[in-house]
């Protein structure tokens, strides 16, 4: 109801730029995680442990500069979004998504303690997927498990072969239900 209320504008330019906007985002996290994934390889140093008396001013925590930093902060700002989207949108939570003047308490304490975790997961997250270094003044970087070679490679793979079949699939499907869709042959 909302898309066909939405003005011409918005459907001819907002959507599709909001769209590449996400592919744009999506396409970048996969590419600094296979990145780090060829890190991982070649350099122990990669490893997502705590920083060694690196201050805060110091140490450039990008290879790009100012622009890889902001770049960093804006991909964990769409990590942090997708995570809490995805969470809701999982057969098992849907029924705590919180309902307009009708949300019981209990349902309020879910969703409060729901967030708390994911993020207090993000962080981790982050750092162990190789899209920031910076421990964001807490040392989550002394976790035993995040010196585990094994353990990190297949938590980045599995990252970056999930989201980019996730990607394919959309975006494909979303292509071929167009293609169909104008051709005609979906009568």
């Amino acid at each position: 109801e909302l898309r066909h209320q939405a003005s011409p504008w918005q459907r001819n330019l907002g959507y599709p730029l909001a769209m590449l906007g996400l592919l744009a985002l999506t396409g970048i996290s996969v590419l600094i995680v296979c990145f780090h994934v060829l890190e991982l390889l070649l350099d122990d140093a990669a490893m997502p442990r705590g920083m060694q008396d690196a201050s805060l001013g110091q140490v450039s925590f990008s290879i790009f500069g100012s622009f890889g930093a902001a770049l960093q902060v804006v991909l964990i700002f769409y990590l942090m979004v997708s995570s809490v989207v995805g969470f809701y949108s999982s057969p098992l939570f849907t029924h705590l998504l919180p309902e307009r003047q009708d949300t019981p308490l209990t349902k309020i304490i879910g969703n409060c303690v729901s967030l708390l975790v994911l993020s207090s997961a993000l962080p981790v997250f982050s750092r162990t997927l190789g899209i920031t270094r910076f421990d964001l003044l807490g040392d989550f970087g002394r976790f035993n498990w995040l010196g585990n070679f094994y353990l990190i490679f297949l938590y980045n793979m599995g990252f970056a072969g999930l989201t980019t079949l996730c990607l394919v699939k959309k975006v494909s499907w979303a292509v071929q239900a167009e293609l169909i869709r104008a051709l005609g042959e979906d009568r």
